[in-house]
Protein backbone atom coordinates (compact mmCIF):
# COMPACT_ATOMS: atom_id res chain seq x y z
CA UNK A 1 0.00 0.00 0.00
CA UNK A 2 1.71 3.11 -1.27
CA UNK A 3 1.34 6.22 -3.37
CA UNK A 4 2.44 5.35 -6.90
CA UNK A 5 2.79 7.24 -10.16
CA UNK A 6 0.56 6.55 -13.13
CA UNK A 7 3.32 5.37 -15.49
CA UNK A 8 2.81 1.63 -15.04
CA UNK A 9 -0.95 2.12 -14.60
CA UNK A 10 -1.24 3.83 -17.97
CA UNK A 11 0.96 1.37 -19.84
CA UNK A 12 -1.10 -1.57 -18.60
CA UNK A 13 -4.34 0.30 -19.35
CA UNK A 14 -3.24 1.22 -22.87
CA UNK A 15 -2.16 -2.34 -23.66
CA UNK A 16 -5.23 -3.83 -21.97
CA UNK A 17 -7.89 -1.64 -23.56
CA UNK A 18 -9.26 -0.14 -20.36
CA UNK A 19 -8.97 3.17 -18.49
CA UNK A 20 -8.21 4.22 -14.92
CA UNK A 21 -10.88 6.15 -13.06
CA UNK A 22 -9.68 9.47 -11.65
CA UNK A 23 -12.17 10.39 -8.93
CA UNK A 24 -12.25 13.84 -7.35
CA UNK A 25 -12.23 13.76 -3.55
CA UNK A 26 -13.48 16.38 -1.10
CA UNK A 27 -14.21 14.60 2.16
CA UNK A 28 -13.92 11.35 4.12
CA UNK A 29 -17.08 9.72 2.78
CA UNK A 30 -16.03 10.12 -0.86
CA UNK A 31 -12.53 8.80 -0.16
CA UNK A 32 -13.93 5.79 1.69
CA UNK A 33 -16.51 4.99 -0.98
CA UNK A 34 -14.04 5.20 -3.87
CA UNK A 35 -11.21 3.25 -2.27
CA UNK A 36 -13.48 0.54 -0.84
CA UNK A 37 -15.10 -0.02 -4.23
CA UNK A 38 -11.69 -0.20 -5.92
CA UNK A 39 -10.33 -2.60 -3.30
CA UNK A 40 -13.33 -4.90 -3.64
CA UNK A 41 -13.21 -4.81 -7.44
CA UNK A 42 -9.40 -5.07 -7.47
CA UNK A 43 -9.12 -1.96 -9.63
CA UNK A 44 -6.28 0.55 -9.90
CA UNK A 45 -7.38 4.07 -9.01
CA UNK A 46 -6.38 7.72 -9.08
CA UNK A 47 -7.64 10.04 -6.37
CA UNK A 48 -7.49 13.64 -7.50
CA UNK A 49 -7.76 16.89 -5.64
CA UNK A 50 -8.62 20.32 -7.01
CA UNK A 51 -7.42 23.57 -5.52
CA UNK A 52 -10.99 24.21 -4.37
CA UNK A 53 -11.04 20.87 -2.54
CA UNK A 54 -7.81 21.78 -0.75
CA UNK A 55 -9.28 25.13 0.26
CA UNK A 56 -12.38 23.36 1.56
CA UNK A 57 -10.88 20.41 3.42
CA UNK A 58 -7.22 21.32 3.78
CA UNK A 59 -4.34 19.58 2.03
CA UNK A 60 -3.11 17.96 5.24
CA UNK A 61 -6.55 16.57 6.11
CA UNK A 62 -7.05 15.16 2.61
CA UNK A 63 -3.62 13.53 2.54
CA UNK A 64 -4.17 12.12 6.02
CA UNK A 65 -7.45 10.53 4.92
CA UNK A 66 -5.87 9.19 1.73
CA UNK A 67 -3.11 7.56 3.77
CA UNK A 68 -5.72 6.08 6.12
CA UNK A 69 -7.65 4.71 3.13
CA UNK A 70 -4.53 3.04 1.74
CA UNK A 71 -3.76 1.47 5.11
CA UNK A 72 -7.34 0.32 5.62
CA UNK A 73 -7.93 -1.11 2.13
CA UNK A 74 -4.37 -2.24 1.39
CA UNK A 75 -4.42 -0.77 -2.12
CA UNK A 76 -1.88 1.31 -4.01
CA UNK A 77 -3.13 4.51 -5.62
CA UNK A 78 -2.00 7.67 -7.35
CA UNK A 79 -2.71 11.05 -5.71
CA UNK A 80 -3.11 13.70 -8.38
CA UNK A 81 -3.56 17.47 -8.49
CA UNK A 82 -6.44 18.26 -10.84
CA UNK A 83 -6.19 21.45 -12.93
CA UNK A 84 -3.13 23.01 -11.39
CA UNK A 85 -3.34 26.61 -12.54
CA UNK A 86 0.28 27.64 -11.98
CA UNK A 87 3.80 26.37 -11.40
CA UNK A 88 3.47 27.35 -7.74
CA UNK A 89 0.27 25.30 -7.29
CA UNK A 90 1.94 22.24 -8.81
CA UNK A 91 5.13 22.75 -6.80
CA UNK A 92 3.16 22.90 -3.55
CA UNK A 93 1.56 19.52 -4.23
CA UNK A 94 4.79 17.94 -5.48
CA UNK A 95 6.58 19.07 -2.33
CA UNK A 96 3.70 17.78 -0.19
CA UNK A 97 4.05 14.26 -1.59
CA UNK A 98 1.54 14.00 -4.44
CA UNK A 99 2.61 11.38 -6.98
CA UNK A 100 1.07 13.18 -9.99
CA UNK A 101 0.09 16.72 -10.95
CA UNK A 102 -1.73 18.38 -13.81
CA UNK A 103 -0.61 21.72 -15.10
CA UNK A 104 -3.44 23.32 -17.06
CA UNK A 105 -1.95 25.82 -19.45
CA UNK A 106 -4.84 25.53 -21.90
CA UNK A 107 -5.89 29.13 -21.19
CA UNK A 108 -2.57 30.39 -22.59
CA UNK A 109 -1.13 30.50 -26.09
CA UNK A 110 0.52 27.39 -27.52
CA UNK A 111 4.03 28.68 -26.79
CA UNK A 112 3.11 29.88 -23.29
CA UNK A 113 1.47 26.53 -22.56
CA UNK A 114 4.65 24.74 -23.64
CA UNK A 115 6.87 26.96 -21.47
CA UNK A 116 4.69 26.56 -18.37
CA UNK A 117 4.23 22.82 -18.82
CA UNK A 118 7.94 22.25 -19.40
CA UNK A 119 8.81 24.16 -16.23
CA UNK A 120 6.48 21.96 -14.17
CA UNK A 121 7.74 18.78 -15.87
CA UNK A 122 11.37 19.59 -15.11
CA UNK A 123 10.65 20.22 -11.44
CA UNK A 124 8.30 17.22 -11.08
CA UNK A 125 10.51 14.69 -12.83
CA UNK A 126 13.42 15.66 -10.60
CA UNK A 127 11.20 14.60 -7.66
CA UNK A 128 9.92 11.40 -9.28
CA UNK A 129 6.45 12.87 -9.95
CA UNK A 130 4.57 12.53 -13.25
CA UNK A 131 2.80 15.38 -15.05
CA UNK A 132 -0.38 15.70 -17.10
CA UNK A 133 -0.76 18.60 -19.53
CA UNK A 134 -3.68 19.88 -21.57
CA UNK A 135 -4.18 20.96 -25.17
CA UNK A 136 -7.52 22.41 -26.25
CA UNK A 137 -10.21 23.96 -24.06
CA UNK A 138 -13.16 22.11 -22.55
CA UNK A 139 -16.35 24.05 -22.02
CA UNK A 140 -18.19 24.04 -18.70
CA UNK A 141 -18.00 25.17 -15.08
CA UNK A 142 -16.48 23.15 -12.26
CA UNK A 143 -14.33 24.41 -9.39
CA UNK A 144 -11.55 26.54 -10.94
CA UNK A 145 -12.65 25.83 -14.52
CA UNK A 146 -15.05 28.24 -16.19
CA UNK A 147 -14.99 28.15 -19.99
CA UNK A 148 -17.90 29.26 -22.16
CA UNK A 149 -18.98 27.27 -25.21
CA UNK A 150 -17.75 30.14 -27.37
CA UNK A 151 -14.25 29.96 -25.89
CA UNK A 152 -13.98 26.16 -26.01
CA UNK A 153 -11.81 24.62 -28.72
CA UNK A 154 -10.96 21.11 -29.88
CA UNK A 155 -7.43 19.80 -29.58
CA UNK A 156 -5.47 20.11 -32.82
CA UNK A 157 -3.81 16.75 -33.59
CA UNK A 158 -1.09 18.57 -35.55
CA UNK A 159 0.12 20.23 -32.32
CA UNK A 160 0.24 17.16 -30.09
CA UNK A 161 3.60 15.65 -31.06
CA UNK A 162 5.40 19.00 -30.82
CA UNK A 163 3.79 19.76 -27.46
CA UNK A 164 4.73 16.41 -25.96
CA UNK A 165 8.28 16.37 -27.33
CA UNK A 166 9.06 19.92 -26.22
CA UNK A 167 7.56 19.60 -22.74
CA UNK A 168 8.29 15.97 -21.85
CA UNK A 169 4.81 15.71 -20.34
CA UNK A 170 3.77 12.18 -19.32
CA UNK A 171 0.09 12.26 -20.38
CA UNK A 172 -2.17 14.68 -22.20
CA UNK A 173 -5.73 15.82 -21.58
CA UNK A 174 -7.47 16.54 -24.88
CA UNK A 175 -10.70 18.28 -25.88
CA UNK A 176 -12.96 16.17 -28.10
CA UNK A 177 -16.36 17.36 -26.92
CA UNK A 178 -16.59 16.43 -23.24
CA UNK A 179 -17.52 19.21 -20.84
CA UNK A 180 -17.10 20.10 -17.18
CA UNK A 181 -20.08 20.11 -14.82
CA UNK A 182 -23.47 18.38 -14.77
CA UNK A 183 -25.04 20.21 -17.72
CA UNK A 184 -22.84 19.07 -20.61
CA UNK A 185 -25.27 19.02 -23.54
CA UNK A 186 -28.56 20.55 -24.60
CA UNK A 187 -28.98 18.16 -27.53
CA UNK A 188 -27.37 14.88 -28.53
CA UNK A 189 -23.94 14.13 -27.08
CA UNK A 190 -21.20 14.08 -29.68
CA UNK A 191 -17.55 13.23 -29.17
CA UNK A 192 -14.92 13.77 -31.86
CA UNK A 193 -13.51 10.26 -32.00
CA UNK A 194 -11.86 11.20 -35.29
CA UNK A 195 -9.59 13.59 -33.34
CA UNK A 196 -8.75 10.88 -30.82
CA UNK A 197 -7.99 8.39 -33.59
CA UNK A 198 -5.74 10.85 -35.41
CA UNK A 199 -3.80 11.61 -32.22
CA UNK A 200 -3.43 7.87 -31.57
CA UNK A 201 -1.92 7.39 -35.03
CA UNK A 202 0.51 10.26 -34.49
CA UNK A 203 1.47 9.18 -30.96
CA UNK A 204 0.96 5.40 -30.68
CA UNK A 205 1.21 4.13 -27.13
CA UNK A 206 0.90 7.60 -25.59
CA UNK A 207 -1.65 7.94 -22.73
CA UNK A 208 -4.57 10.29 -23.34
CA UNK A 209 -6.85 11.77 -20.65
CA UNK A 210 -10.52 12.76 -20.80
CA UNK A 211 -11.80 15.48 -18.47
CA UNK A 212 -15.46 16.35 -18.01
CA UNK A 213 -16.48 12.71 -18.45
CA UNK A 214 -19.23 12.14 -15.89
CA UNK A 215 -22.31 10.36 -17.25
CA UNK A 216 -24.89 12.03 -14.96
CA UNK A 217 -27.08 9.12 -13.84
CA UNK A 218 -30.68 9.95 -14.80
CA UNK A 219 -32.14 7.89 -11.96
CA UNK A 220 -30.09 9.74 -9.35
CA UNK A 221 -30.98 13.09 -10.89
CA UNK A 222 -34.65 12.06 -10.76
CA UNK A 223 -34.22 11.09 -7.10
CA UNK A 224 -32.70 14.49 -6.33
CA UNK A 225 -35.56 16.28 -8.09
CA UNK A 226 -38.17 14.10 -6.38
CA UNK A 227 -36.63 14.99 -3.03
CA UNK A 228 -36.83 18.74 -3.50
CA UNK A 229 -33.85 19.34 -5.79
CA UNK A 230 -33.78 21.22 -9.08
CA UNK A 231 -31.50 19.63 -11.65
CA UNK A 232 -33.66 19.79 -14.75
CA UNK A 233 -31.62 19.46 -17.93
CA UNK A 234 -28.60 17.76 -16.34
CA UNK A 235 -26.99 15.64 -19.04
CA UNK A 236 -23.66 13.80 -19.25
CA UNK A 237 -21.53 11.66 -21.54
CA UNK A 238 -23.22 8.38 -22.56
CA UNK A 239 -21.43 5.45 -20.98
CA UNK A 240 -21.01 3.59 -24.27
CA UNK A 241 -18.97 6.54 -25.58
CA UNK A 242 -16.72 6.45 -22.52
CA UNK A 243 -16.25 2.69 -22.87
CA UNK A 244 -15.24 3.20 -26.51
CA UNK A 245 -12.71 5.82 -25.44
CA UNK A 246 -11.38 3.55 -22.69
CA UNK A 247 -10.82 0.78 -25.22
CA UNK A 248 -8.54 3.05 -27.26
CA UNK A 249 -5.75 5.43 -26.20
CA UNK A 250 -7.66 7.00 -23.30
CA UNK A 251 -5.98 5.72 -20.13
CA UNK A 252 -7.49 8.12 -17.57
CA UNK A 253 -11.11 9.26 -17.32
CA UNK A 254 -12.00 11.98 -14.81
CA UNK A 255 -15.22 11.77 -12.82
CA UNK A 256 -16.43 14.39 -10.37
CA UNK A 257 -20.04 15.40 -11.05
CA UNK A 258 -21.22 11.78 -10.84
CA UNK A 259 -19.90 11.58 -7.27
CA UNK A 260 -21.45 14.91 -6.31
CA UNK A 261 -24.82 13.81 -7.67
CA UNK A 262 -24.61 10.47 -5.84
CA UNK A 263 -23.81 12.22 -2.58
CA UNK A 264 -26.60 14.76 -2.99
CA UNK A 265 -29.10 12.03 -3.86
CA UNK A 266 -28.16 10.05 -0.75
CA UNK A 267 -28.50 13.03 1.55
CA UNK A 268 -31.74 14.33 0.05
CA UNK A 269 -33.26 10.86 0.19
CA UNK A 270 -32.83 10.71 3.97
CA UNK A 271 -33.86 14.33 4.53
CA UNK A 272 -37.08 13.75 2.56
CA UNK A 273 -38.05 10.25 3.69
CA UNK A 274 -36.82 10.50 7.28
CA UNK A 275 -37.23 14.16 8.28
CA UNK A 276 -36.75 13.25 11.93
CA UNK A 277 -33.11 12.21 11.27
CA UNK A 278 -30.48 14.69 12.43
CA UNK A 279 -27.48 12.39 12.88
CA UNK A 280 -24.94 13.15 10.11
CA UNK A 281 -23.74 9.55 10.22
CA UNK A 282 -27.15 8.50 8.95
CA UNK A 283 -27.47 10.73 5.89
CA UNK A 284 -23.74 10.83 5.11
CA UNK A 285 -23.62 7.06 5.49
CA UNK A 286 -26.39 6.71 2.93
CA UNK A 287 -24.54 9.08 0.61
CA UNK A 288 -21.35 7.02 0.99
CA UNK A 289 -23.25 3.84 0.10
CA UNK A 290 -24.64 5.34 -3.11
CA UNK A 291 -21.26 6.79 -4.13
CA UNK A 292 -19.71 3.35 -3.68
CA UNK A 293 -22.39 1.79 -5.89
CA UNK A 294 -21.75 4.39 -8.59
CA UNK A 295 -17.98 3.87 -8.48
CA UNK A 296 -18.32 0.08 -8.65
CA UNK A 297 -20.58 0.43 -11.69
CA UNK A 298 -18.03 2.70 -13.39
CA UNK A 299 -15.14 0.31 -12.72
CA UNK A 300 -16.93 -2.70 -14.18
CA UNK A 301 -19.16 -1.29 -16.92
CA UNK A 302 -17.47 1.88 -18.12
CA UNK A 303 -13.74 1.78 -17.37
CA UNK A 304 -13.21 -1.97 -17.56
CA UNK A 305 -10.54 -1.66 -14.84
CA UNK A 306 -11.93 -4.25 -12.42
CA UNK A 307 -9.52 -7.11 -11.74
CA UNK A 308 -6.59 -5.12 -13.15
CA UNK A 309 -4.89 -4.01 -9.91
Amino acid sequence: MALVTTKDMFKKAYDGGYAIGAFNINNMEIIQAVTEACAEEKSPVILQVSSSAMKYAGKEYLMGMVNAAMETTGIDLALHLDHGASFEACKECIDAGFSSVMIDGSHASFEENIALTKKVVEYAHDKGVVVEGELGKLAGIEDEVNVSAEDASYTKPSEVEEFVSRTGVDSLAIAIGTSHGAFKFTGEAKLRFDILEEITKIMPGYPIVLHGASSIDEELVAKINACGGSMGGAKGIPEEMLRRAAASAVCKINMDSDLRIAMTAGIREIFTNKPEVFDPRNYLGNARKIIKEVVRHKLVNVLGSNGKA
